[in-house]
């Protein structure tokens, strides 16, 4: 089962750490997504960049609008994702209790929905509404 892994960064310890410090845990990172890879477990992951390349999309009162951000006021900021292989939850957390990136913030892990039978009604409904 796919399981979306949201890696957040704890900016302020990591403001205080030392180029060579940051270095070495984003090797650290590096070399465990690779282990990961190797073990058939990586199903996927990108690194984001920060929140001040973000725009956020919103319906709103009959439109769509755009703005930047976002700029949420929090000392922690969405860093990536990965998507893992894991056999169940507890894989998954075991994988990402040794993922280095959790010595720099917390990580919020969610099974991936499986929408396959939702796309199969919504094509059906799309193909009668089109007859």
């Amino acid at each position: 089962m796919k399981y979306i892994c949201f890696g957040y960064l704890d900016v302020p310890a990591w403001s205080q750490l030392s180029p060579e410090e940051q270095n070495a845990r984003i090797d650290a990172c590096f070399a465990y997504d690779a282990e990961l890879k190797r073990n058939g477990n990586w199903a996927g992951g990108e690194g984001l960049q920060g929140p001040e390349t973000a725009a956020m999309v919103r319906f709103d009162q009959g439109r769509v609008t755009v703005t930047d951000g976002p700029y949420a006021e929090t000392k922690e900021l969405l860093g990536g994702l990965l998507m893992l292989e894991a056999r169940d939850l507890n894989h998954a957390i075991q994988l990402i209790s040794n993922h280095p990136g959790v010595t720099m913030g917390p990580w919020e892990i969610r099974p991936a929905a499986d929408l396959t039978e939702m796309i199969r009604a919504s094509e059906a409904r799309r193909r009668l509404a089109t007859h």
